[in-house]
């Protein structure tokens, strides 16, 4: 048998297609999983909690990324949650927001990979190509480095100071609106529509990559730069301006904590503000989508049970789903679009919370 030696135009032929949950009207499954058992009735306790949060009018509702969602296929899914009011704001990883939808954004596409490559035993050719693996799907590695300096250019654009990622990823949609979008983008209609996007971790994707070069080249001059102090303090006003929250967590990791504990820091504030406890509501809803193993004491599969002895999420309306993302996902938000609970909601526009704005130097 002849070894198998593909060129870098035959594996990246196939590009991974996102699902459209505004073509499948799932309601009907997933009410029908409500009779069933085990993950298929948390899965539509979990729909029905997040159908729950788009009809409290008051509730802001925070979708939380973790984990290759993007380049999975669910962008489509995300994008008509921001352009349909059923997110008000986004804490994610880099990876997600930077390396994926944003790399979509300038043009570029994640290819399905061939079924022989998940083995492992071709990653050195894979290499040589400069193709980057994520278990079953390609991306080329030469258009990441574009993506990698399309960020070093915003960031030199942009007076030398300390941005929370909430304000670089706003520059981000707003070059995209400028004309550089050639594909919808998570990133660009966030902008549009006034939901802030955080990404506490920035610098583990493109856009750290991107500030490293900008580093390097103003080495001795002032230069732009992350806070996260800035990210979490930006991130609590939140909490503080809307008390009645809700979570909808994609995986777990970072974005999952950083979006419970806005709770605690709004109590902070609070106490400093008024010299006595005076405690915030916790998230009043909460929906998990993970696959991580609770008895393993990992910060992405503890429970939101658990959540609620650090005062951090209610108890009432809470579901977590064991499942993987591209299955449980489609369906729970499939379920909220064709309910239509949204369509009583506005835009709460989060992101006008924060009056200064970065502008690019002339």
């Amino acid at each position: 048998m002849s070894e198998w030696k593909p060129s870098k135009s035959e594996l990246l032929q196939h590009s991974i297609e996102h699902i459209d949950i505004k073509r499948h009207n799932v309601v009907p499954l997933v009410q029908s999983m409500q009779s069933l058992a085990f993950s298929a009735r948390d899965l539509a306790r979990a729909a029905d909690i997040y159908d729950r949060m788009l009809r409290d009018t008051d509730c802001g509702i925070i979708v939380c990324l973790a984990g290759s969602l993007i380049s999975a296929g669910l962008k489509q899914v995300l994008v008509d949650m921001v352009r349909h009011r059923m997110v008000d704001a986004i804490v994610s990883t880099g990876a997600n927001i930077v390396d994926q939808d944003f790399f979509e954004a300038l043009g570029f596409r994640h290819y399905i990979a061939d079924e022989r490559l998940k083995s492992g035993m071709y990653d050195s050719q894979l290499r040589d190509h400069a193709i980057d693996r994520i278990y079953d799907t390609l991306i080329d590695e030469d258009e990441l480095r574009i993506c990698d300096e399309t960020v070093k250019r915003i960031a030199d654009g942009l007076p030398p100071r300390p941005y929370s990622s909430r304000e670089l990823i706003h520059e981000m949609g707003r070059h995209l609106d400028d004309g550089a979008a050639k594909a919808d983008s998570i990133v660009q209609a966030a902008y549009q529509h006034g939901v802030p996007i955080f990404c506490p971790a920035f610098s583990d994707c493109s856009a750290g990559l991107g500030i490293v070069a900008h580093y390097h080249e103003r080495r001795g001059q002032p230069k732009t730069s992350f806070d996260s102090a800035k990210d979490f303090y930006e991130v609590t006003q939140i909490k503080m301006a809307n008390p009645t929250t809700g979570l909808f967590m994609i995986g777990g990791g970072v974005p999952k904590n950083f979006a419970q504990d806005i709770v605690v820091a709004a109590d902070i504030l609070m106490e400093q503000d008024a010299g006595a406890h005076d405690y915030p509501q916790m998230h009043k809803y909460a929906v998990q989508v993970t696959v991580a193993d609770v008895r393993d004491g990992a910060l992405s599969s503890s429970t939101l049970k658990e959540a609620s002895s650090w005062g951090k999420v209610d108890t009432v309306w809470e579901q977590m789903v064991f499942s993987e993302a591209t299955l449980a996902v489609p369906l729970i938000a499939g379920y909220a679009y064709h309910k239509r609970g949204w369509e009583k909601r506005s835009f709460k526009r989060f992101a006008d919370l924060y009056a200064e704005e970065p502008q690019a130097v002339a």
